[in-house]
């Protein structure tokens, strides 16, 4: 039998009202200092795509509406929850507060490869994605519960920040 490509309305995709009663999947996602705000409108998308119960926007990232998010996200800022925070650092001191485990995606002395991450059952996770350039602020990975790193293995070892959060929402969803 030949494959062929689906058909928009063969996705059984939810509409909007749907998609905001629909349960969540127990993780959020936290980006601090995002500067660009294409990369913005792709998380996201990626949160609507792996239905993260939030997504919060930390310091100087860019809020909507902005016709370069809504570019990316392609209507996603109207499906997922989010909230701006002016300071990350408290965010994950009242998510750690309330249970959450936190994990800050980055390169760091005593990471734990995301290839061996295994997510603690019955936990809501937070998961802190940092500047482009900076990369997560050390006094968020002093705060962390952990810290993950995805393998790379080319000469860059450097993600785009829509990349990481695709990457980081797929595994968890697969490991829980």
């Amino acid at each position: 039998m030949p494959l062929r490509k689906l058909a928009l309305d063969e996705l059984n995709r939810l509409s909007v009202s749907d998609f905001k009663d629909v349960e969540k999947f127990p993780y959020c996602l936290i980006l601090d200092d995002i500067r660009s705000l294409n990369n913005v409108g792709s998380v996201f998308r990626t949160a609507d795509a792996f239905r993260a119960q939030k997504l919060y926007l930390g310091g100087i990232t860019g809020q909507p509406p902005h016709r370069d998010i809504t570019k990316t996200a392609l209507g996603a800022t109207e499906s997922v929850a989010w909230q701006h925070v002016p300071d990350v650092i408290t965010l994950v001191k009242q998510l750690q507060a309330n249970g959450w485990l936190v994990a800050a995606v980055e390169q760091a002395e005593g990471s734990t490869s995301l290839a061996d991450f295994v997510p603690e059952s019955n936990k809501p996770y937070a998961f802190v994605l940092g500047n482009e350039v900076t990369g997560v602020r050390e006094e968020i990975i002093q705060l962390a519960d952990l810290v993950l790193e995805i393998p790379q293995y080319g000469t860059k070892h450097s993600l785009n920040i829509a990349v990481t959060a695709g990457i980081i929402c797929w595994d968890f969803l697969q490991k829980m």
